[in-house]
């Protein structure tokens, strides 16, 4: 991926931390599937409702890690198939494939729950007012 030339800048000291998650965030929206809604939901809460028909709760995961909230899914057995081999689908339309999605997250920001409801995998997360810190910084005279 092409350097930002904003964070080049002989100004802007200490923030490559803060273009890495530029660029995780670039690489996580040309991810397509599956399709997902994030949703605000009021009072700091944001819900991520993504479309996974077909997987279990056993099949998911979302973990945390870094600011970076990872949503995975993988169906380890079709054992509905046919003891003789593979199913045979006249149209094939319903994803059933392994997936990686993730999310950059602010500072602050905390997943409360996730939930499997229809089809759909809720992912609600809440950020934490943060508390005011005034820090008093004394002064000293030079002798």
């Amino acid at each position: 991926m092409n350097r930002s030339l904003l964070f080049d800048s002989p100004f802007l000291l200490g923030f490559e931390q803060t273009r890495g998650l530029i660029e995780r965030a670039a690489r996580a929206a040309a991810e397509s599937y599956p399709p997902y809604n994030v949703e605000d939901t009021g009072e700091n809460g944001l819900r991520i409702s993504l479309a996974v028909a077909g997987f279990s709760p056993a099949d998911l995961s979302v973990t945390v890690e870094d600011n970076q909230l990872v949503i995975s899914g993988r169906r380890e057995d079709l054992s509905s198939e046919p003891a003789g081999g593979e199913k045979a689908y006249l149209h094939r339309g319903i994803a059933a494939r392994a997936f990686l999605r993730t999310f950059v997250l602010a500072d602050g920001m905390e997943v409360t729950q996730a939930a499997l409801e229809h089809g759909l995998l809720h992912v609600d997360l809440m950020r934490k007012e943060p508390a005011k810190l005034v820090k008093h910084i004394p002064i000293k005279p030079v002798v």
